[in-house]
């Protein structure tokens, strides 16, 4: 079977295709996992105009019968919100969900995946997965960063999430040879909070930087993914020592209730909207449409390097 029948343009996105204009992947799992309804639905609607407004097109990402969906309408967008039993899909789980017709929701591996299927390379997300807090013990650790180490997409975050442990993270994807760009900053931001305390390998002043730094890296051949780390804004930063501690008894209401797995970042995010009063989801909300803004940016300035 040929590549076309696993997957389904929307109109918008099989329009800009033809007309060379730059598109934006967005995953779902953000709506069917990582919002609670009705906020996950109006973050998506406004993430996508965002996007819209900076000159690019928005191809949000997912599984529904039998095809991967490269672009979601309106009512899509509220069957992922409301469908009971949507699979949260990476890698592993594609060919399943797919074969088997079930709904299934983008992680940033899969979405990663279904962007380069689609002949997208620019990708906005709220954060990355990585290596978790006590993963020698567990061994878990996010397919996201095998992903971004293979697959030739460039990924817009607020770094990763603060529940993971990031200076390993940061290990993991320098052995991997994945780049890690800071945008406006030299510092990796932690998703909640503007510094995690760790470094960028380098940071780009513009989104005209960061594109030439990425038209380079795959003119050579450099296959792979890259991070661009993209900060919270300021207003919307939480304190460092509140969010550690909201985190450290969130994790361990996990652990003293056996969750583990896929279920462990649903849970922590949803104790950390109930113990900070629902400040995280304030935060993560922004960060996504910061992301958003600078992603649109982002893929015209690498569409525009390319036709120069």
């Amino acid at each position: 079977m040929e590549l076309k029948n696993y997957i389904v343009f929307s109109e918008e996105v099989m329009e800009a295709k033809k007309a060379g204009k730059p598109v934006v992947a967005l995953e779902s799992t953000i709506i069917s996992h990582g919002m609670p309804y009705p906020e996950n639905v109006k973050t998506a609607k406004r993430v996508e105009e965002i996007i819209r407004e900076q000159g690019a097109v928005p191809a949000t990402m997912a599984i529904m019968d039998g095809k991967i969906r490269a672009g979601l309408s309106e009512e899509d967008l509220e069957r992922l919100a409301k469908e009971q039993d949507v699979v949260k899909v990476s890698r592993r789980d594609l060919p399943a969900v797919l074969s088997q017709r079930k709904t299934g929701a983008t992680t940033v591996a899969a979405t990663m995946i279904c962007a380069e299927l689609a002949g997208v390379d620019v990708f906005v997300t709220g954060g990355i997965g990585g290596v978790h807090r006590g993963a020698a013990a567990t061994m878990d650790i996010s397919a996201d960063l095998q992903e971004l180490a293979k697959t030739s997409v460039a990924v817009v975050c607020a770094g990763a999430k603060s529940i993971l442990d990031i200076g390993l993270t940061l290990e993991y994807l320098e052995t991997h040879g994945v780049p890690v760009i800071g945008y406006k900053t030299d510092k990796f931001p932690a998703f909640y909070t503007r510094d995690s305390g760790f470094g960028v390998d380098v940071e780009g002043s513009s989104a005209e930087d960061i594109a030439e730094i990425l038209a380079v890296k795959w003119e050579l051949g450099l296959k792979g993914g890259a991070v661009i780390g993209n900060p919270v804004p300021e207003e919307f930063e939480m304190n460092p020592e509140q969010i550690e501690s909201i985190i450290a008894n969130a994790m361990k209401e996990a652990e003293e209730k056996g969750i583990s797995g896929k279920e462990t970042t649903p849970f922590l995010l949803s104790r950390l909207k109930e113990l900070s009063e629902g400040k995280t989801l304030d935060t993560n909300i922004a960060l996504v449409e910061n992301n958003a803004l600078t992603g649109g940016q982002l893929a015209v300035a690498l569409k525009k390097r390319r036709s120069e």
